[in-house]
């Protein structure tokens, strides 16, 4: 504010403001004084400014019912601390309210005029043109902007401006605005919740509309942040103010109807509200679902607004329920006769009742005349109506705050001290240390940004028969409380969007069942997707999952894909067919063995039973037994015993059968060597050489398989790579090396064998015991040849009955070639089995 010394006609120096003085549209001299900023009208009317000569003073239009409530507010709560003996005892607060008319301009300077006063002040040339502020704090304003305004202009001087009803978050901000508190709290904590409603009812594809100022901007954007970090996505989000121009208003009109979401955020101030109703309702734009902030949710005039019921079902925030005793009967006690500042009373008083003041006959027109003595009781309009209760509690609680500081100040007990000198910086610092609980017990007190505590209600609009809106209290929201806490719906019977009982859906895209995964569609936001079903082997057990989890190697996804199933374990098992047969062979072979072990025992004297090493014979019969049992082995589930038995066994029981034969094979080629003249070789390889040899040959197979089970034995294995739903439970061969050596060692016998048998076949004599058993060994190296590629190539199981089929065939080939025929003639041509037919040379 410029100030400027000029000299009166008596040369007196003084102080005058420049430009036209401001006056208090309500005032009140105190001890210690207070302003109020209001907006007693709404709006202005416009002007044509020419420049060519000082503008005129804004003329206000639209008398504001509501702003008239909250000055009655401020008025109660300083009467009451006047009438207290409690509270400033012997201080008399008066106060200077300003009408602003929604003028942001007007406002500023209406918080100088509060500051500075408006009368022509002396001063000598030893004094500045300065003196202590006019009021000590300021109550107001009610809207954001004007209040971020204000504070920007007073706060340099430290002068307390406390809000009652200006929510955005930037005026936390104390580096910009370092006097201002308020006693509503922050839109930051209101659009965390809201975003946090929306959530919780499952809405992911929603519009926003909002206020064009900075209430709707700053609330919106903190909105946006925490729906996108919720997985929230917006379809759209506009702008609207009170003021735009038609053609806007139609295209935002146009953009809600064209949306797929069925969801609308709204962050509207009342009167921006009202003009939103307007034009949907010119439109005929039903069926969305509303979620509002607290500058419009809990106001029963945008309520009264809604003729087409567009807004019904609406849910959001609101300020706790309060009840101040003595407010209501205040408020409605009002008398313009009985008031100071008898003009704006006058002007409030024609407008509520439809009348004139000591208006003349030429006059009168529609309009009766008043008398100040007018009902209140049965008007029914904004002023009576006290659904904003609330918001004049905070005008209450603003004006206690203040009075609690200078009562701290003033070290007032029974009386105060009045000598001591006023500072705003220290009434400031007051008020934000101050902690109080008003009459009806709730708690004052600011934090670090001068908020105070942020809790609400969630309000759900729900109509009754009589087309009023009743607001149902569903919930509350408090965020000093645990974030998964914080909050909590209480009533379950809510009503939605055209009287629905169901929860409406408002979604880009269907949730993602289990089974699907989210696959985001190219060029749109992140709510906006396809699903695709998880491939084999993996799952998602959640819905709307963003990927499809592999399942642990011994499990697989079930046909839905929404849950691993263990696999199914394969072996060979006796139970199945396969193994039933094979377990049949097997023991069928070892029955055949052991008839013909019988047959031997009992013809053991006969020639055909003794020649060629009876001794021998019966242990290959032993050894045959062991290979034909050895294959159960390899049957069942495979254990760490099993696993290691099978390998050995067939390994050792193999070799010994095979030593016997190659054995049987060397005494046959000796015996015909021996009948040449001068040769004794047989005393070379008799009996007992026989038996050496058999050991020897075994216990090298013996030597090697204690080498494979000492370095890298054979442990059971679940191979889970084979099949993709099945696990097979196989042998692992541990040492591949031990394995090989083990086959090989049997192959290299086996080949010996079947040379050295080869070469006797030719032998003369009549019944030449190397033809059969070339022809076994034939068989012999047949079937573990054919068994090598089959082995590889089998899957599963079937690796494992190869492995048997081999061991069974080859048995099976040395007991019938070698042992059949001579039981033929021990059961059906016992006349040949003498020593004299043995002996005989064979024909050609």
């Amino acid at each position: 504010m410029l100030l400027m010394a000029s000299v009166s006609q008596a040369e007196e120096p003084v102080c005058r403001q420049r430009g036209d003085p401001e006056n208090p549209q309500l005032f009140k001299n105190g001890d210690i004084m207070i302003g109020g900023i209001f907006s007693f009208h709404s709006s202005w009317k416009n002007r044509q400014d020419t420049f060519m000569h000082k503008p005129l003073p804004l003329e206000c239009t639209s008398l504001h019912f509501r702003e008239f409530q909250f000055a009655q507010a401020m008025l109660f709560a300083i009467e009451e601390i006047n009438n207290s003996t409690d509270l400033l005892p012997g201080i008399l607060l008066g106060y200077s309210f300003y009408d602003v008319c929604g003028s942001i301009a007007r406002g500023v300077k209406a918080a100088l005029a509060l500051t500075n006063g408006n009368e022509v002040v002396p001063t000598s040339s030893e004094a500045p043109c300065t003196r202590p502020a006019q009021v000590q704090a300021i109550m107001g304003d009610t809207s954001s902007s004007p209040s971020m305004a204000t504070a920007t202009v007073i706060g340099p001087f430290h002068i307390p401006l406390i809000s009652h009803f200006a929510t955005c978050a930037c005026l936390s901000d104390k580096t910009k605005y370092p006097s201002f508190l308020r006693t509503i709290p922050s839109d930051y904590y209101q659009s965390k919740a809201l975003a946090q409603l929306v959530k919780h009812f499952g809405w992911t594809w929603v519009g926003a509309i909002r206020t064009n100022d900075d209430y709707g901007n700053n609330g919106m954007a903190t909105f946006t942040e925490t729906a996108q970090q919720l997985g929230i996505c917006l379809e759209y989000s506009v702008s609207v103010f009170r003021t735009d121009a038609p053609d806007k208003i139609q295209k935002i009109v146009d953009i809600i109807k064209a949306s797929t979401s069925k969801v609308i955020v709204a962050f509207l101030s009342p009167s921006d509200m009202d003009v939103v109703i307007h034009a949907l309702s010119h439109h005929n734009v039903t069926g969305c679902q509303w979620v509002g902030s607290e500058g419009w949710i809990f106001d029963s005039q945008t309520a009264a607004m809604d003729r087409h019921h567009i807004l019904d079902g609406a849910i959001g925030l609101s300020i706790p329920k309060a009840h101040v005793s003595g407010m209501r009967e205040f408020m409605l006690d009002v008398r313009p006769l009985n008031s100071s500042s008898n003009y704006i009373f006058t002007e409030f008083w024609e407008a509520l009742f439809s009348c004139k003041f000591n208006q003349s006959k030429s006059s009168a027109g529609n309009h009766r005349e008043c008398t100040g003595y007018e009902d209140l009781t049965g008007v029914q309009n904004s002023f009576t109506d006290m659904s904003l209760m609330p918001i004049f509690n905070n005008v209450y609680k603003g004006v206690y705050a203040v009075a609690h500081a200078l009562h701290n100040i003033l070290n007032c007990n029974k009386t105060c001290n009045s000598t001591v000198q006023l500072d705003p910086f220290t009434i400031l610092q007051h008020i934000r240390k101050i902690q109080f609980k008003t009459k009806e017990g709730d708690e004052v007190y600011f934090n670090e940004n001068g908020d105070p505590a942020a809790k609400y209600e969630i309000i759900n609009w729900q109509p009754t028969e009589n087309g009023i809106v009743d607001f149902v209290t569903v919930g509350f929201y408090d965020a000093s409380l645990p974030a998964d806490k914080q909050l909590n719906l209480q009533n379950n019977s809510f009503i939605w969007a055209q009287n629905s009982k169901h929860v409406p859906l408002s979604v880009c895209s269907e949730q993602c069942p289990p089974g699907t995964r989210k696959i985001l569609q190219k060029g749109k936001p992140v709510c906006c997707y396809d699903c695709l079903r998880c491939a084999e082997g993996e799952i998602s057990n959640i819905t709307d999952s963003i990927t499809c989890v592999r399942c642990h190697p011994e499990f697989w996804s079930n046909d839905r894909r929404d849950a691993c199933v263990k696999k199914e374990a394969e072996f060979l098992s006796y139970e199945e067919i396969m193994g039933a047969l094979l377990t049949a062979a097997s023991l069928f072979g070892t029955c055949m063995t052991a008839v013909v072990a019988i047959i031997f025992f009992q013809n053991r004297p006969t020639p055909i039973v003794r020649a060629n090493n009876s001794e021998l014979s019966f242990l290959l019969l032993f050894s045959l037994t062991l290979c034909f049992l050895c294959s159960l082995t390899f049957i069942g589930r495979p254990s760490e015993w099993s696993c290691m038995l099978r390998h050995t066994t067939f390994g050792i029981t193999f070799v010994l059968c095979i030593s016997c034969v190659l054995g049987k094979t060397i005494v046959v080629l000796m015996a015909f060597r021996a009948t040449l003249p001068g040769s004794n070789v047989m005393k070379w390889f008799g009996p007992a050489q026989q038996k050496l040899s058999v050991l020897g040959f075994t216990l090298i197979q013996v030597i090697i398989c204690i080498l494979w089970l000492t370095i890298s034995p054979p442990f059971p294995f679940k191979n889970v790579k084979e099949f993709k739903d099945k696990i097979i439970l196989e042998c692992a061969l541990g040492s591949a090396i031990g394995f090989w050596a083990v086959l090989g060692y049997i192959g290299l016998l086996a080949i010996l064998c079947f040379i050295l048998a080869f070469l006797a076949r030719k032998l003369p004599d009549n019944f030449n015991e190397a033809k059969f058993i070339t022809f076994s060994m034939l068989i012999f190296c047949t079937v573990w040849i054919a068994f090598i590629p089959a082995y590889v190539s089998s899957p599963g199981k079937f690796s494992v009955a190869v492995e048997i089929f081999a061991i069974l065939a080859s048995s099976f080939g040395l007991l019938i070639c070698i042992f059949i025929p001579k039981c033929y003639i021990i059961l059906l041509k016992p006349e040949k089995n003498t020593k004299k037919n043995m002996m005989a040379k064979g024909g050609p």
